[in-house]
């Protein structure tokens, strides 16, 4: 199956409630529609330095960041393909280069400094990105269970809504192929949805989110829970308290 390598959009991201979830859904029912994969639990393997450089550098808020993650839509074994992404983020777009891979040969790749599973620009990326930060490796597992919505019509609306519940993270047993457990990033009643466009949002999305008074708020999960519970359990005190990462 082919799949898309290359992203350059915004992610523009809301905190709801149940009932603003279910009152959105009905709201774009008549434009979008579940994608073609339908509900899936995404696994997420999040890479940093031993002293966790590149989530810090993010809370910092700069105008450039980057961060390394392994993510599979699906229980992986060692050999089942999995996809390396490298995603940046620059005045407020965020670009991302993804390539597909053997889980084993991802993880021998990233963190043993084996070599990469194909010759290309972005293989090619990844790799400097490893050799940069020498001695990344898995920090963090993060699950959730997504909803994606695509355009009915792709011509009339370009444009990805994300409904993410349920939202785990944990720092031992880091795998693709565990079992989905972790602690609790949001409340279990709060939905993030993400709304991915290349430019401007549609008007009616514009409107719709201004009558019902819907703002957006900076969140990452890696950052939530790097936050909440690395730190925390670390005693790390060079960054600041703090709870949901509102902007």
């Amino acid at each position: 199956m082919t799949y898309q390598s290359v992203f350059q959009r915004y992610e523009i991201k809301y905190i709801l409630t149940p009932k603003q979830c279910a009152e959105i859904k009905s709201a774009i029912a008549d434009r979008m529609h579940i994608d073609e994969y339908g509900p899936t639990t995404i696994r997420n393997i999040y890479l940093d330095t031993e002293d966790y450089r590149l989530i810090r550098a993010s809370l910092d808020k700069p105008v450039y960041k980057e961060k390394i993650r392994i993510r599979s839509y699906r229980h992986a074994t060692s050999d089942d393909n999995v996809f390396v992404e490298l995603k940046k983020k620059y005045e407020g777009i965020v670009y991302k280069r993804r390539i597909e891979s053997a889980n084993y040969l991802a993880m021998d790749w990233l963190c043993a400094g084996g070599d990469a599973p194909d010759d290309s620009q972005i293989s090619r990326e990844i790799s400097y990105f490893r050799d940069f930060y020498s001695g990344i490796a898995p920090r963090a597992l993060i699950t959730y269970e997504r909803e994606a919505y695509a355009p009915i019509d792709p011509e009339k609306d370009d444009i990805r809504i994300t409904f993410d519940r349920n939202i785990l993270g944990r720092d031992y047993n880091i795998s693709l192929s565990s079992g989905i457990y972790g602690d609790h990033i949001l409340p279990k009643d709060q939905v993030l949805m993400e709304i991915k466009i290349p430019g401007v949002m549609p008007l009616w999305l514009t409107r719709y989110l201004n009558e019902h008074h819907i703002r957006k708020v900076s969140f990452s999960k890696y950052g939530e829970y790097y936050m909440n519970h690395i730190r925390t359990n670390n005693n790390d005190k060079d960054i600041k308290e703090g709870g949901l990462l509102y902007a």
